[in-house]
């Protein structure tokens, strides 16, 4: 297994871009099972691992609503408090100080922090503003979602609309199946829903 470690350059970050996925957490699910099966076929077992912040935990409870998921599913980290962020998942205290928790080096560094502490190839996170106030100097609805993969590490920035469970819901979904993404081959991977 190997994991990037990416702390130097972590103000340089490039967003990602991919479709947001407008189906359930637990859709998205199947399809991180799918990726995780044909993956392995190719090249042997592959295992995923979660981060949450705004998500606090569905992330990963979404996973775990596919039998078998405990064949791929290491586990993962609820990191609410900034202290958990920097001590257990390795986020660079003085960024999480500069820049709050809803920063998209912020939501990298989480990713592979769970992936080396869960000892995954793959590792995904959330990190963003449920509401319903703002936080961070950030709006309502915005999220970064970070994806680790041996590959590499992605960022995306989603804005979402809708109440606190909708935005967490809605975000949920949108990591998994962007996890998804990344066990399938990253851009060059198509899931179902990207299809034009």
């Amino acid at each position: 297994m190997m994991v990037p470690l990416v702390l130097e350059d972590a103000l340089a970050l490039e967003l990602s871009s991919a479709e947001v996925f407008s189906g359930t957490p637990e859709a998205a699910a199947l399809l991180l099972r799918d990726a995780v099966q044909l993956r392995a076929a190719q090249e042997g077992p592959v295992q995923v691992a979660t981060a949450e912040s705004l998500t606090g935990g569905d992330v990963g409870g979404a996973i775990c609503t596919v039998p078998g998921a405990s064949a791929y599913y290491r586990g993962g980290v609820i990191s609410y408090a900034y202290e958990v962020k920097a001590q257990v998942l390795g986020v660079d205290a003085q960024l999480l100080a500069r820049e709050g928790a809803v920063h998209p080096a912020v939501a990298v560094q989480m990713a592979v922090g769970a992936a080396r502490v869960c000892g995954a190839d793959y590792a995904v996170s959330t990190t963003g503003v449920a509401g319903p106030d703002s936080a961070d100097g950030q709006p309502v609805g915005t999220v970064y979602i970070g994806v680790c993969s041996p590959s590499g590490s992605e960022v995306f920035e989603r804005h979402y609309s809708g109440d606190r469970a909708q935005i967490r819901a809605a975000a949920s979904a949108d990591a998994i199946a962007l996890l998804a993404r990344a066990v399938r081959g990253g851009a060059g991977g198509v899931l179902e829903n990207e299809q034009a």
